[in-house]
């Protein structure tokens, strides 16, 4: 009997990191900046130039040099605009005419600015012609004014590694000038559904025993969702033979990150997948201590890694959650909340309930929503994560508990 098939129980984190193993890393890419958003960088990224890259004005007001600190009555100089070069309007900024600049917001400061007045402090409380005079408060050194790198400096970390890329990070990015972002590569992920009792989605399936199939569309838009690519779709038969030539053609013409399967691994007598997975090497089939989603396998075929779920739908999408998004895709990080409804637990094995989120009074609550069987996904619709119990844990409302978001 080949080793893999009736291995001990795996805790969901040993069958994650199995997964893990399995899959390795993929490669790092620099992405347009807009298409890594939602992904986590694959290693920091440095400042390549200093924010504010220039000494600027933070209000529409006045440049005043140390003369005009103490206040009084000034001449008004040249305009300096949001985008011109102050050297080019005046001279010498400091020089002996006394000359307060109008300098607007974002524009660069006159050498030598030591602050900037808000023109309305000042009397008149708005811009004169050139030429004009008016009257300045005492103003303290550094007032308004903001200084070159006071941001972030050149060669700082700008981003994190790990850092998961969102819309202000597409704005950091452009006011660097930086284009491209290091992510790790997409996964391609080739889909495999069916079984001889399972129809194509097209209309077929709706015989007195047949069954549409919702776990490929399912597992496509799992995909999208957390960030991986559907490579292809492959449907399973009834004949280990048929099927294993149709994956292995799937492969060669797709070619997938990872294989991503549903179904056909338990101890029926068409468990299809298992029977051609599970006599390769360094296949595992066997159990992990939860519910739903016992039954898991992995293998690899034709040099691919391949993801083994479960094949009721609830399984499916709770497995995949747990060991394929977080492993190639993208996933939001467990939190916790408040138990705000009891629930069950099972002796030994974790629970993963589908549950709802809310928030009350600042605390973040949670309750379970639908049944508990694998093959209610009608009642799953409103979830929007998984609320965990341990085995042997009896929680009751009011505890903290883990949730995984949806």
């Amino acid at each position: 009997m080949h080793p893999g098939l009736h291995p001990a129980p795996r805790t969901p984190e040993d069958h994650q990191d199995a997964v893990r193993t399995l899959v390795g890393e993929r490669p790092v890419v620099d992405l347009p900046v807009v298409d890594a958003v939602g992904r986590p960088l694959a290693r920091a990224v440095a400042a390549v130039e200093d924010s504010p890259r220039f000494d600027n004005s933070q209000m529409d007001g006045y440049a005043l040099f140390p003369q005009h600190l103490a206040g009084g009555t000034f001449t008004v100089g040249e305009t300096v605009a949001a985008g011109a070069d102050p050297a080019s309007v005046v001279e010498d900024a400091g020089d002996a005419a006394d000359a307060v600049l109008p300098v607007m917001t974002g524009a660069k400061i006159p050498a030598g600015t030591v602050a900037v007045v808000p023109v309305e402090r000042c009397d008149p409380p708005e811009f004169p012609s050139t030429g004009a005079c008016v009257t300045v408060p005492a103003t303290p050194a550094g007032q308004f004014v903001r200084p070159r790198g006071s941001d972030i400096a050149t060669g700082d970390e700008l981003l994190a590694s790990s850092h998961v890329v969102n819309e202000r990070t597409v704005g950091v990015a452009a006011a660097q000038g930086i284009t491209t972002l290091p992510v790790r590569e997409p996964a391609r992920v080739l889909i495999c559904t069916g079984g001889d009792e399972i129809g194509d989605g097209d209309g077929a399936g709706t015989g007195a025993a047949m069954i549409r199939d919702a776990n490929g569309p399912m597992l496509a838009a799992l995909c999208t969702h957390h960030g991986m690519k559907v490579a292809g779709r492959v449907r399973t038969t009834d004949d280990p033979v048929a099927f294993g030539a149709l994956l292995r053609s799937a492969i060669r013409q797709s070619n997938p990150t990872v294989v991503v399967t549903s179904g056909g691994i338990s101890h029926g007598k068409f468990e299809v997948v298992r029977q051609l997975l599970s006599p390769l090497d360094g296949s595992w089939f066997g159990h992990v201590a939860q519910q739903p989603g016992g039954p898991q396998g992995t293998a690899v075929f034709e040099g691919t890694p391949v993801v083994c779920l479960p094949g009721n739908p609830v399984s499916t999408a709770v497995s995949f959650r747990l060991f394929v998004a977080p492993v190639l895709g993208v996933a939001e990080a467990e939190s916790t909340a408040v138990l705000d409804a009891p629930v069950t637990g099972q002796e030994h094995k974790d629970c993963f309930h589908r549950a709802v989120r809310s928030v009350v009074d600042g605390r973040v609550l949670v309750r379970p929503v639908g049944g508990a069987g694998s093959h209610l996904l009608a009642q799953s619709v409103e979830a929007d994560c998984l609320l965990r119990v341990p085995a042997g844990a009896r929680p009751t409302p009011g505890d903290v508990v883990a949730v995984y978001p949806l």
